[in-house]
This record gives C-alpha cells, sequence and structure tokens, in this order.
C-alpha cells in the first residue's frame, strides 16, 4: 500500500472540506444520510473533530453547545484546527483513547494518537465526499496524493498519478473499515457475524480484503471494483448496483451483510 502522510493528508481536505463548506448552501439535502442536511453535516465533523483531539490527549471534550451555529465555516475551520494542533504536538506513539480499545481489556489495549492521524484522515474524506457530492461539486482528481503521500495541488500530478494515488487513499480507507471498524461493531455486538465471507478486490489492488468473523464454511462472495466505490460502498455512500462494482456470488447476501453495518 502507497505510504501515506496522514496528517498532511488530514490538513489538506480539512481545508478543501472548509472550502466548501463557504460557498455550500446549509439548507441543501444530503438524502443519504437520512434527514440530515449540510448544515448536520458540517457540525458533526466539527463536533468529531472536536471530540478526537481530547480522546488523543485522553481528556473528555469540553462541550460545544448544542447550537444552531451562526458561523458554520468558522465552526469547523475552529475544530479541524484544533485537531491538527494537538496531533502535531502529541508523540504519536504515546497512549491515547481509541476506538480499538472499545471493549478490550485494559491490559490488552493498544491505541495511540497515530490511530487518530488515520482515523480522523477517512472520517474527513468521507464526510468530504458527501458535502461536495451534495452540493454537486465532484470529488475527483482535484488534488490527490502524491507519490511521496501528501496531497498535491491541481497540476501538480498527471492525470494517471493522480488517479492512482487517489485510489490508495480509498485503499486506506477500505482497510481500515476491514481491520478497524467492522471487527469492533462485532466486539461491541452491534451487529451479528457476517452470514458469509465478503471479500473485497480492489481493481489494481495487489492483495484482496476480507471481512472477518463469518462461520467456518460460510459462502465466499467476492464484491470488485474501484477503492474508491468500494469504501463508499462499506461506508455505505453507494449499493452493489453503483456503476463499477461486480458481485461474484450471492447478492442479495452480500446485500444483507452490508445492511447490517461495517461501520457505526
Amino acid at each position: 500500500m502507497t505510504r501515506i502522510d496522514h496528517l498532511a493528508a488530514l490538513a489538506d481536505l480539512q481545508q478543501r472540506f472548509l472550502d466548501t463548506t463557504r460557498r455550500a448552501d446549509p439548507a441543501t439535502p444530503i438524502p443519504w444520510l437520512g434527514r440530515w442536511k449540510v448544515e448536520q453535516l458540517v457540525v458533526h465533523l466539527a463536533r468529531i473533530h472536536h471530540w478526537a483531539a481530547a480522546q488523543a490527549r485522553c481528556e473528555q471534550e469540553r462541550p460545544l453547545g448544542r447550537g444552531p451555529f451562526a458561523d458554520l465555516p468558522g465552526l469547523y475551520a475552529e475544530c479541524a484546527a484544533e485537531l491538527r494542533a494537538t496531533l502535531a504536538e502529541l508523540d504519536p506513539d504515546a497512549r491515547a483513547w481509541a476506538l480499538v480499545d472499545d471493549g478490550v481489556p485494559r491490559g490488552e489495549q493498544t491505541g495511540t494518537v497515530r490511530f487518530w492521524h488515520r482515523r480522523q484522515l477517512h472520517e474527513t474524506l468521507v464526510h468530504l465526499w458527501d458535502l461536495r457530492t451534495a452540493v454537486g461539486e465532484p470529488l475527483g482528481v482535484d488534488g490527490t496524493l502524491s507519490a511521496d503521500g501528501t496531497l498535491s495541488a491541481d497540476d501538480a500530478l498527471g492525470a494517471d498519478d493522480a488517479f492512482a494515488a487517489d485510489e490508495a487513499l480509498w485503499l486506506d480507507c477500505l482497510d481500515e473499515v476491514v481491520t478497524v471498524m467492522h471487527p469492533r461493531q462485532l466486539r461491541l455486538e452491534r451487529v451479528p457475524p457476517p452470514a458469509a465471507r465478503l471479500v473485497f478486490r480492489p481493481a489494481g489492488a495487489d492483495a484482496s480484503l476480507a471481512l472477518t468473523g463469518a462461520p467456518d464454511g460460510a459462502a465466499e462472495i467476492v464484491i470488485a471494483g474501484p477503492a474508491r466505490s468500494l469504501a463508499l460502498l462499506a461506508w455505505g455512500r453507494l449499493g452493489l448496483a453503483a456503476e463499477g462494482i461486480e458481485v461474484r456470488g450471492d447478492r442479495d447476501l452480500a446485500a444483507a451483510v452490508l445492511d447490517a453495518g461495517l461501520t457505526p
């Protein structure tokens, strides 16, 4: 997997999210997120950044209040800056409260500050897709991961290199769902063990990613497609009928596993 500088990528995606909030209508609906509109999405990501900064410091966060918030871009900018500053100041290998430790005995906990570098990058990536898609702006090769793992401006990469780097970031996002988020869902008994062994096969990747927890002898279902599409599928943003996704096996069973929720 391409090396990713998660903090550098986080800073870039936060700036893109902030820029988009400044021109987006807060009342724009986001149908795939239920009754949410852009306003709720911006407040949510701001709160998550504020909460994650406290988790990295092993502290309870100071409540931001219920709102409504008059200055949505200002709120987001403040919380995004708090998160970046916190993660930059702390030793990445220092102990932190982290989702990987939920439901794990204290003596076996392994969470560090570094966990939040990656988790908040992917949180921002998915919600940037939500925001851009809701307002009709594509989230494509418009400043994506470069070969050294940092994000680059529009003209810094050729289209082929930028597409490959963009896919590397989405592949990392998919990997986090398979190795962190879904196992946590199982550990906390929020979802039942999957009735089938779901295998994600990203186009161009060296290896597949398989969900854990299926019973011995369970049917295997392979879902193939671009890493971005598979990550958005795992996060509940796309369905199996989305363009570019191919299902090899029982489609209805695959849909049932996905509908149970791979992520919170």
